[in-house]
């Protein structure tokens, strides 16, 4: 909740429900898409034997 009202703001602009319940999923939206973008790829290596 704080990093969605730190990027997105902490509260909605639109005046009717059904238009706050759109600004709030597309704010996910957004940030899911932004967390996606900075974290980076895990590979698993594969052990070392000598």
């Amino acid at each position: 909740m704080g990093r969605y009202k730190t990027l997105i703001g902490p509260r909605l602009r639109a005046r009717g429900f059904a238009a706050q319940q759109t600004e709030a999923a597309i704010g996910v939206a957004v940030l899911n898409r932004m967390l996606v973008a900075g974290r980076p790829d895990s590979v698993r290596r594969q052990p070392v034997t000598a």
